[in-house]
């Protein structure tokens, strides 16, 4: 069993904010892989369904930001679960916007939700850092993580959400041994598609 977790703020004054780009990356796999109705359980909006015939809890948080692994580490041990077990997708301000990554562990990099988490269920849970560029200065972070994406970033943005949600499926832990590889990779192609090649010019002599 994989639990899903999409970092947020609850409420609409939050909905497009480029911290919230975790809600937006589990609402779109909710709807393309037929979850169930979201529903509040473990302080959170929970929808049940599966990836690739897996089970699957996609959790988000209501508890805001800063305390988001209170309802993490609640639904943790409801299922008798690992760290391994859970996947979070979150914002990521050191990554250009279009940029993923996916990996177990690692640091918090100042970002206050996995901070909650890890001091709920420990380091060693899986994230996908989702880019949302830096604004350039330390005290423009804050503005900038809780302002929506500008109407330049908005198409590569819905490009990237619907991309993870239609590979989701190899993010399943049953799934291929390669399979966040395969992931990655076809995240990737889906934004920057190979350049059809040139067809060969043909001369006839006369």
């Amino acid at each position: 069993m994989l639990l899903l977790i999409g970092l947020g703020n609850p409420g609409p004054k939050y909905e497009k904010n480029r911290h919230n780009i975790g809600f937006m990356a589990v609402d779109e796999i909710v709807h393309r892989h037929g979850f169930g109705a979201y529903r509040a359980r473990f302080q959170s909006l929970v929808a049940e369904g599966k990836l690739a015939g897996e089970k699957v809890l996609v959790i988000k948080p209501t508890t805001f930001m800063n305390e988001s692994g209170r309802a993490v580490g609640e639904a943790m041990r409801f299922y008798k679960l690992a760290p391994s077990d859970v996947l979070v997708i979150h914002d990521e301000l050191d990554l250009v916007p279009g940029k993923i990554r996916l990996r177990k562990g690692g640091g918090l990099a100042g970002h206050n939700g996995l901070r909650s988490i890890n001091a709920h269920i420990g380091p060693d849970f899986q994230r996908m850092r989702v880019g949302i560029g830096h604004p350039g200065e330390k005290s423009r972070v804050h503005g900038h993580v809780l302002s929506d994406f500008s109407k330049a970033e908005t198409p590569l943005i819905e490009t990237l959400i619907d991309a993870i949600s239609e590979s989701a499926d190899l993010l399943a832990p049953d799934g291929p041994s390669d399979g966040h590889s395969q992931f990655m990779t076809k995240v990737a192609l889906r934004l920057a598609p190979p350049k059809p090649k040139s067809p060969k010019s043909t001369s006839t002599e006369s």
